[in-house]
């Protein structure tokens, strides 16, 4: 038995709305397959072999991986890599108390907003430059500001013992500016009847604060945490700017800075996939372990 003509109609414009929605869909599929899937594919194959990148690479086995263990220099990049991530809750923890004290209504806060969003949206690898120059040793701001106080100041970046602590005090200045976006738009979120019913209760400032701000600011400390672990384990431009050489006693070389060095100075492109493949896995396996911890501890205010 034949449809109606407004079940025909109705018909063909259903198969039309999933085509549409299909192409829709496919663009974003089939980009990602090009351009992501099928290079983390290859990236492990040739994990598997010995490959300088002009030529057909040979399989090897698990000679990268076995290399890899026995590297010294891979742990130390790995090690300074992970110290420089102190940075990560130095950053959070300024960025809260900023987006605290700008929540206020006060006259500027709009000016200081805007001060401590400049570096945000700044080029990187400008910024690196402006700041190699205030850490050096002989004429940096830095070293002038603090003879102003007696006070002499080391050669930052060419010491051991000072290098890995002036990149993060670079990283942080960098990026506290868009956490401190982030907590105060979600200190704007948090329901005032909250506040108003504590202290009713007769909690005080202190206690609102442990007990009411900071659950409610826990999703943005969750996205903050784990987009600052991805980025800092791929932290490479700031390396490669100030100490292009690794830093002195190879004191600031990061992960991805040594496997670009393997990669297109030695020609090691087996070896360095290797290395990318098992920060990789590190990366994911630390992504796993906060969005499982951070699933347990939710909550829910009616």
């Amino acid at each position: 038995m034949m449809g109606s003509p407004t079940t025909i109609r109705r018909s063909r414009l259903h198969r039309r709305e999933h085509l549409a929605a299909a192409a829709f869909i496919a663009a974003p599929v089939i980009g990602f397959l090009i351009f992501i899937g099928y290079p983390m594919l290859y990236a492990v194959y040739a994990s598997f072999t010995k490959w300088n990148g002009l030529s057909e690479p040979t399989f090897n086995g698990l000679d990268n991986y076995v290399e890899m263990v026995n590297d010294p220099y891979f742990w130390k990049a790995m090690g300074n890599t992970v110290f420089m991530m102190i940075g990560i809750p130095i950053g959070l923890i300024i960025s809260l108390l900023l987006a605290l004290a700008l929540n206020r209504r006060m006259r500027g806060t709009t000016f200081f907003r805007t001060v401590y969003y400049v570096p945000v949206i700044s080029s990187l690898a400008a910024v690196a430059i402006l700041w190699q120059w205030a850490y050096n040793g002989d004429f940096g701001l830095i070293n002038q500001v603090l003879a102003m106080f007696g006070i002499d100041g080391p050669n930052w970046l060419q010491d051991a013992s000072t290098a890995k602590p002036a990149i993060i005090i670079m990283a942080v200045w960098k990026g506290i500016g868009f956490s401190m976006l982030l907590y105060l738009a979600a200190l704007q979120s948090v329901p005032r009847h909250l506040y108003e019913a504590a202290a009713i209760d007769g909690a005080n400032a202190l206690q609102q604060f442990r007990h009411i701000t900071i659950p409610m600011l826990r999703p943005v400390t969750f996205f903050l945490v784990v987009t600052s672990i991805i980025g800092g384990a791929q932290i490479f431009i700031e390396i490669n700017i100030m100490t292009p050489t690794g830093g002195p006693e190879f004191s600031t070389a990061s992960i991805v800075w040594y496997i670009w060095q393997k990669a297109f100075n030695y020609l090691q492109m087996g070896y360095a996939t290797s290395m990318s493949v098992v920060l990789g896995l590190l990366v994911f396996v630390i992504t796993a372990i906060q969005f499982q911890m951070n699933r347990r501890s939710q909550f829910s205010i009616e």
